[in-house]
């Protein structure tokens, strides 16, 4: 069987760019999971001489987390901090054009406002006072306006207002009112009438902001940036200062079928309506970038509306034509679906990032579409282009958390940063391989084998933790979580095998929707194939004593393979799992993903039950523990209520997790503990029996 061998000189090589980490002397921990650094929302200076972030460290103690400032030469070196008040949150930092000043958020006036500090020292000042939050924010390129959001009243003509204008809340009860969807989204009930709002504010002479600033949703309705996860990669300025280019989805009852985000666009005098520029397109419109110069507006497009893991394709837009601009599609033939946009400052080119087999690697585009692979292996993040022709970016992979590169335009590569350099010397290394095998209709399929780096006294084989991934449109390839993450589990004495199955993202747009009314199908051939794979590529682990985990589709996968590979497995661990077909097509929030799915709403799909877990419950023999957060409202923990119930009835060993204050994931700090912890002793309670009687 033909495989390919990761621990070569390349793997090796990100290994010790991340961190310069020698044999360690112990494993690592849950604890060490939650408490590392957090390295964030880098930022370059305009001269390309310094870069500042964000740094988030975990007080364990509090359950929370602390964010500080910091200041580095992009030369690399010790990292001064600034603008930090000890019990309070600093954030999102910005320089100024003239690069005499960092701009960021801080809660230190009691709600999350707009402050600046002298780079070279000084007082910090707080320049915005609002009613409301700002949930985020961005400079014009010439400084002289600041564009910022965050949940106003849809009717308040300012940014904040004595009343949220939550419709849904007549009173004078406690009980919440809707005639239309969305009623909740993500982890939140939804509140009509209030959303996410961008306005523009003129910065005055005294580097405050103006009293009133300009609403630039006129005419539209939604979430500007959209909701959950959207951010400042969905709004732009020109580069004169007197536009802003912004994605929004209107707020409708069409809303939770609807992937049809817009880019909108509009001068801060606030004349007219905003201009939608993508209105032609019904599907996915995003990440807008202005050229230097002002030409084209560079974007994301997919094309088939109603499909969240559609291709996305490089647009750009003349913005210099006599009449309505067309879009030219830059990467229509690259079979690769780009992340993040950002211009060369010499506007020749675009910076993009895009999975490509296990990796996130950073791209160069030309005009005319030429694309050129700039980095190995790892996940790279937060692209800074600088003046002198090399970019900074930050990179992750299986081995470590992002710390910040640099890469010159000779393409000699410097790391930069390393916040949590100290904590991994202690820890002991883990080895990766790559292996590829024939799965589903003979297809070409990728996965990974991590495991430590030291071998078992005795040379035991390593007992196997299956880990499939969620999306299921995504990849378990080379990059870091702080949730799932292999290398933790791996400490454990394991051997964690993952595979990208029929589904996932980085091998071309029809591998990814080859999943598409299959989920039961196709991906469980390639996981049986796979774990078969993985145990011939190597021979140290024992693939016969294997626990399988999962979570989202990954946890779906876990209640599929309770019934349909019963005897695959010595235990499970399925976590916010997709039980029942039929009532997560009435119960989920954003309707367009499990509808595009699995073919239209529940009662017009062909053969429905097909894939369906719950019809295979009598099956189920295999012990199983359940997890899932009680604000998950994507797959609601009654879907998990339901698997333990269905285990408890029937005699099979079980257990259930469930985390009140979690939405999908698990994210405070002690959770998060909680959760390995009870991952681990199950995993150990049935692949280490032997070790507990010991």
């Amino acid at each position: 069987m033909k495989s390919y061998i990761s621990t070569s000189l390349a793997a090796l090589a990100i290994a010790s760019a991340l961190s310069a980490i020698p044999a360690a002397a112990r494993p690592m921990t849950e604890t060490d999971l939650a408490t590392l650094k957090r390295l964030g929302s880098p930022t370059a200076s305009p001269d390309g001489k310094m870069i500042a972030y964000q740094l988030r460290e975990t007080d364990l103690a509090a359950n929370k987390g602390k964010l500080d400032l910091y200041i580095v030469p992009v030369t690399g070196g010790e990292p001064v901090q600034i603008a930090s008040k000890p019990d309070k949150n600093e954030h999102s930092p910005a320089f100024s054009p003239d690069g005499q000043y960092l701009y960021y958020l801080s809660n230190e006036s009691g709600s999350d406002q707009l402050w600046r500090a002298p780079v070279a020292g000084g007082q910090a000042a707080q320049i915005s006072d609002f009613k409301t939050d700002i949930a985020g924010y961005k400079l014009s390129r010439d400084g002289r306006r600041v564009a910022i959001w965050g949940d106003i009243a849809k009717d308040c003509p300012t940014f904040g207002c004595d009343k949220d204008g939550d419709r849904s809340k007549p009173g004078p009860g406690t009980g919440r009112e809707y005639d239309e969807l969305f009623v909740r989204h993500w982890d939140a009930w939804e509140t009509p009438g209030n959303y996410s709002r961008l306005f523009a504010f003129d910065i005055g002479a005294d580097g405050k902001l103006g009293e009133s600033g300009v609403a630039m949703d006129r005419g539209v309705t939604g979430d500007t940036p959209t909701k959950p996860f959207g951010g400042g990669e969905e709004v732009e300025w020109s580069p004169s200062g007197d536009g802003l280019i912004f994605a929004a989805r209107k707020a409708d009852a069409n809303e939770p079928r609807s992937t049809n985000i817009d880019l909108y666009g509009g001068d801060v005098a606030g004349n007219d309506d905003v201009f939608n520029f993508t209105a032609d397109n019904q599907a996915t419109d995003t990440l807008p970038a202005a050229s230097p110069d002002g030409k084209y507006l560079a974007y994301a497009a997919m094309a088939r509306p109603g499909y969240e893991a559609d291709r996305l394709v490089v647009h750009l837009l003349d913005m210099e034509a006599d009449e309505q601009p067309k879009p030219i599609a830059l990467t229509q033939d690259w079979d690769r679906s780009v992340g993040s946009i950002a211009w060369a400052p010499d506007g020749k080119s675009l910076y993009v990032t895009a999975d490509e087999i296990l990796d996130t690697p950073l791209f160069q585009i030309d005009l005319k579409g030429k694309v050129t692979r700039l980095t190995g292996e790892g996940h790279v993040s937060a692209v800074l282009p600088l003046p002198d022709g090399s970019v900074v970016y930050g990179m992750d992979s299986l081995h470590a958390p992002t710390e910040l590169f640099r890469r010159d335009k000779k393409g000699n590569v410097t790391q930069i940063t390393d916040v949590n350099g100290a904590v991994l010397q202690e820890i002991d290394r883990v080895t990766v391989q790559r292996f590829n095998f024939k799965g589903a209709n003979d297809e070409v399929v990728w996965g990974q084998i991590i495991k430590p780096a030291t071998r078992p006294e005795g040379g035991a084989q390593l007992p196997v933790a299956f880990v499939v991934h969620g999306g299921p449109q995504g990849s378990f390839g080379n990059s870091w979580s702080f949730r799932w993450n292999p290398k933790v589990m791996s400490a454990q004495g394991y051997a964690v095998v993952t595979v990208d199955f029929h589904g996932s993202t980085g091998y071309g747009q029809a591998f990814t929707d080859s999943i598409n009314q299959d989920w039961g199908g196709k991906p469980l051939t390639d996981l049986k194939l796979g774990l078969a794979a993985a145990g011939q590529v190597d021979t140290a682990i024992d693939t016969a004593n294997a626990c399988a985990l999962g979570a989202s589709y990954g946890g779906y996968m876990m209640n599929w393979i309770a019934g349909n590979w019963n005897d695959g497995f010595k235990c499970l661990v399925t976590h916010a799992g997709v039980f029942d077909l039929r009532a997560m097509a009435f119960e989920t929030e954003e309707l367009w993903f499990d509808e595009w799915d699995h073919g239209g709403p529940w009662w017009a799909r062909k053969d429905a039950e097909k894939w369906n877990p719950v019809n295979h419950v009598t099956k189920w023999k295999t012990p199983t523990l359940v997890i899932h957060g009680e604000k998950d409202f994507r797959i609601p923990y009654s879907q998990s209520l339901a698997v333990f119930t269905a285990l408890q009835r029937q005699g099979i060993q079980s257990k259930l997790l469930i985390f009140p204050d979690e939405n999908h994931w698990i994210l405070k700090a002690q959770n998060s503990i909680q959760w390995h912890r009870t991952v681990f002793d199950w995993l150990a309670q049935h692949l280490k029996p032997q070790a507990d009687k010991e």
